[in-house]
């Protein structure tokens, strides 16, 4: 596996994401956006990468906090306080969403190493709120995947949802960070913007099942679930593509 830093600038501040990618591969793959959890663009966001993309896509790891956030070390409320910040604030998350998309996008078709036809997205914890924000405003996502989503409601409860892609998401039914409720608050969104869309609940599976190693009050790895999500991601991606 291999991995590009592909610098950019949003409003006055500079920004950092990463294309991971299989560097044996001999045909273009499928572009794949990732927001990932709160630590951003950091060495365990990219192992998650390589480890989903696998053989078959070139993930595109966007930088929603700044590159003066990355590979560092960040306290509990640090991590909380930036990643509400940027949850809260519709117009930076999809200004600099889009551009990270666009610039990774082009930087990875630069290098010939993606189908530009073929175009989704993934997100964990809150970059799976990142991700669903943008697939609401019309991100040309053709099939959006989240895991363990934080806070998958809309900012804006009344704009109006432009979902042009199907969605798919991975949830534990023990998760104390989003409960049942959320999520049911999402199937009646969904269901109203007649999207195509599933969930997939996993029982008493808590938060954070796809990050690898991390065990604490509120996060709980778990291998098989993991695994088990990738699998069907690719399924969903493969009837998409």
């Amino acid at each position: 596996m291999a991995d590009i830093r592909v610098p950019y600038e949003f409003d006055g501040r500079q920004f950092e994401g990463v294309l991971v990618y299989d560097d044996s591969a001999s045909e273009k793959q499928p572009a794949i956006l990732m927001q990932p959890d709160w630590l951003g663009v950091c060495d365990h966001s990219i192992e998650m990468a390589r480890d989903v993309a696998g053989k078959d896509y070139v993930l595109m790891i966007a930088d929603m906090f700044g590159a003066e956030y990355a590979d560092r070390d960040k306290s509990f409320d640090e991590l909380m306080k930036v990643s509400r910040e940027v949850r809260n604030d519709l117009p930076f998350l999809l200004g600099c969403g889009t551009l990270a998309d666009e610039t990774l996008t082009a930087e990875a078709n630069k290098h010939g190493l993606i189908d530009t036809g073929k175009h989704g997205a993934i997100g964990y914890c809150i970059g799976g709120g990142f991700a669903l924000e943008q697939a609401r405003a019309g991100a040309d996502f053709q099939g959006t995947a989240v895991y363990h989503v934080t806070l998958p409601n809309p900012v804006d409860a009344d704009a109006e949802t432009d979902f042009k892609g199907r969605i798919l998401m991975f949830h534990g039914s023990a998760d104390p960070v989003t409960p049942r409720e959320l999520v049911d608050d999402l199937e009646t969104e969904l269901t109203e913007a007649n999207a195509d869309w599933q969930i997939i609940m996993y029982g008493h599976a808590g938060h954070s099942f796809c990050d690898v190693g991390i065990f604490n009050d509120l996060q709980r790895y778990d291998e098989k679930l993991c695994q088990q999500s990738y699998r069907m991601t690719r399924d969903f991606f493969s009837e998409i593509f």
